[in-house]
């Protein structure tokens, strides 16, 4: 078993960047010296170039490691988890984070690094792997028309359209995609899909939520189905198709 730890700033706190044709980050720096003062980060990383149009929100960190390794290392997934988080929270107060664990078959070979990514469906790792099958083809989005529910890489496709959903809400689509035929009741949803030290939503902020979501499903919004009296089902039907590694990941660590 391996993880992946996802960071991104908040929209508030993200550092103004003046425009220009072409912006750059900073990638290859060791996580340790990310704290260091300017001085000390030499020599200077590589630079990777960030097309115009588009601003960096924050990034993944793919970490290989199963759990036996973990224990003669003398600690545990869950520890190293928290030990990032802490960093992240004391080089970035502001930063949200989300880990996920990245399951793989028994005996999958190849660094762990490696079925990590592959089992989170990173794309670069994807296109290399066509690449040394000799398929150099981009199947990703092979079917324009119908939904395509995409867990590994966190997003909805409407007729090939991005649905632009919000965080919460692609984690509300997720949890009952991850449940299909279940109803789920508003109070199961807010103590699975919200914090303890987060302020608890209402049952009618629920209702808000899921309003949303299915506004911005469109002519599908009926895989969202309110069940009188009850709570919320993911009904599947042959327009929907669902995309996630071989074995779910666990959508809290």
């Amino acid at each position: 078993m391996s993880l992946a730890l996802a960071s991104a700033p908040t929209a508030r706190t993200a550092p103004s960047i003046s425009a220009a044709p072409v912006r750059a980050i900073a990638d290859g720096a060791p996580i340790a010296r990310l704290a260091a003062p300017a001085a000390e980060l030499t020599p200077a990383p590589r630079v990777r170039a960030v097309p115009e149009g588009t601003e960096a929100r924050g990034f993944v960190l793919y970490v290989g490691i199963d759990e036996g390794k973990a224990t003669e290392d003398g600690t545990t997934l869950h520890r190293i988890v928290e030990a990032l988080r802490r960093l992240t929270a004391e080089v970035a107060p502001s930063a949200e984070t989300y880990a996920a664990v990245a399951l793989a078959p028994e005996g999958a070979g190849g660094r762990d690094v490696d079925v990590v990514r592959l089992a989170l469906q990173d794309p670069a790792a994807l296109a290399k792997q066509r690449e040394a099958q000799g398929d150099v083809r981009d199947d990703s989005d092979r079917h324009p028309n119908g939904v395509i529910i995409d867990i590994s890489r966190k997003r909805v496709l409407l007729d090939g359209e991005p649905a632009g959903l919000t965080y919460k809400e692609f984690e509300l689509l997720q949890y009952l995609v991850l449940r299909e035929g279940r109803t789920i009741d508003r109070h199961e949803l807010i103590d699975s899909l919200w914090n303890a030290d987060d302020e608890a939503p209402s049952e009618r902020t629920i209702d808000v939520h899921v309003r949303r979501l299915r506004s911005k499903l469109a002519h599908y919004q009926d895989i969202v189905r309110t069940v009188r009296g009850l709570g919320y089902r993911f009904d599947r039907h042959a327009d929907v198709s669902i995309r996630q590694a071989s074995t779910p990941s666990p959508d809290v660590f």
